[in-house]
């Protein structure tokens, strides 16, 4: 591709509904009820879900107890499974425990006189200025159709027809300097009750839904594609219609393929695993960084090795070749004033609270009250220009 001719990035999202996000939220609220009664617990929690069924298993250790079927018919209540017609319904849906304690070999590296990364592994971090909170635009456009949907289907009455599974995407037209020039796709799919028509869903998608999320943006034309529910049909959805599992949708939790995404996933893991603590500690830099004005675009990678605590490698992408001897700079910077081991990490952005079932939907970053989204780096940043 010529660097004169304009290009297309696309990134996605899906809903609380989505099978996968029911494991992911089911694994963070068992984290949550754990944290709550014990904040050194250790936790690494996956599930499984399908027709009638939620299998909950993992490696926990822990001083309390939490009432395991309790918290996740909870959750798959406040998602909207409260219907038997959806084949996946919080009353009657079957809960079953294979929980187990956590090996004893990790323990080893990670308990507090230690601490040690829970795994070896690589976690990036990244910022870019396209949005206020400093996420990639493709993929927060994505989080907010997703968000007003749920909320409609939630508070509202306007699209009684909905049921809780959805997805979105977004493509966007950028310019050879990477300015956003408009919206090229728009791609919204979301289960629905039988009788609901395919005219009347894409009205109303159109009106309370990509309206309200692109009013005032001036970035849909009238050369904008819409596919709404493009099979034409979506009403089997959520487990029912497919399986579901913690952990498989990485790059909706992160940056929507606009960065790396290592390590592993991130729900149900406690902070002592750096897939989740590192992950968030490197977007907590990366952000600063561009809120600094360094760069307007930012990448971050940490690397570990498993029972050590301090990363073995920072690199620094500041995404200009320009910048080369000030992404050095800002490398030997992070590890000399910025501790990066586990406990560190846990203390600075406040891991061991029951924070993690509000991170799973919509994305791990970009929301204002999370602890890695505060910007009280920006002036020692600013020492390193």
């Amino acid at each position: 591709m010529s660097k004169s001719q304009n290009y297309l990035f696309t990134s996605e999202s899906v809903s609380e509904g989505h099978p996968d996000k029911v494991c992911d939220q089911v694994s963070d609220a068992v984290l949550d009820a754990v944290l709550e009664n014990d904040s050194n617990g250790r936790v690494a929690c996956e599930c499984y879900a399908t027709t009638g069924m939620i299998v909950v298993g993992g490696e926990i250790t822990t001083n309390t107890y939490i009432d395991l079927p309790v918290v996740v018919r909870n959750v798959i209540k406040d998602i909207g499974y409260n219907r038997p017609e959806l084949r996946f319904d919080s009353e009657s849906v079957a809960v079953i425990n294979v929980i187990n304690k956590q090996s004893e070999d990790i323990a080893l590296g990670t308990d507090d006189d230690v601490n040690g990364a829970g795994d070896q592994g690589m976690m990036f971090g990244y910022a870019v200025k396209e949005t206020d909170n400093y996420m990639p635009a493709a993929l927060e456009y994505s989080h907010r159709l997703m968000r007003k949907l749920a909320d409609i289907r939630k508070n509202t009455s306007l699209m009684p027809y909905l049921r809780p599974d959805s997805k979105a995407q977004v493509t966007l037209e950028y310019t050879p300097d990477n300015v956003i020039k408009r919206v090229d796709t728009i791609v919204l799919s979301t289960q629905h009750d039988p009788e609901a028509s395919q005219e009347q869903i894409r009205k109303d998608c159109c009106e309370y839904v990509i309206n309200e999320v692109f009013n005032n943006t001036n970035l849909i034309d009238d050369k904008t594609i819409i596919h709404i529910n493009p099979t034409g049909k979506f009403t089997i959805g959520g487990p029912h219609g497919d399986t579901g599992l913690t952990g498989r949708k990485i790059v909706v939790d992160s940056y929507g393929g606009k960065a790396p995404h290592g390590g592993g996933a991130f729900s149900g893991k406690d902070p002592t695993k750096v897939d989740r603590s590192a992950a968030y500690m490197a977007r907590y830099l990366a952000k600063n960084i561009v809120a600094a004005g360094l760069s307007d675009e930012c990448t971050i990678q940490l690397s570990y090795a498993i029972g050590i605590p301090d990363p073995v490698a920072v690199y620094v992408s500041l995404h200009d070749n320009k910048k080369r001897d000030l992404e050095i700079e800002l490398s030997k910077f992070i590890k000399n004033n910025i501790p990066l081991d586990p406990k560190s990490m846990i203390n600075t952005l406040q891991l061991r609270t029951p924070i993690y079932r509000k991170t799973t939907n919509y994305g791990h970053f970009g929301k204002s009250y999370l602890p890695w989204e505060k910007l009280d780096l920006v002036d020692k940043f600013n020492k390193v220009k």
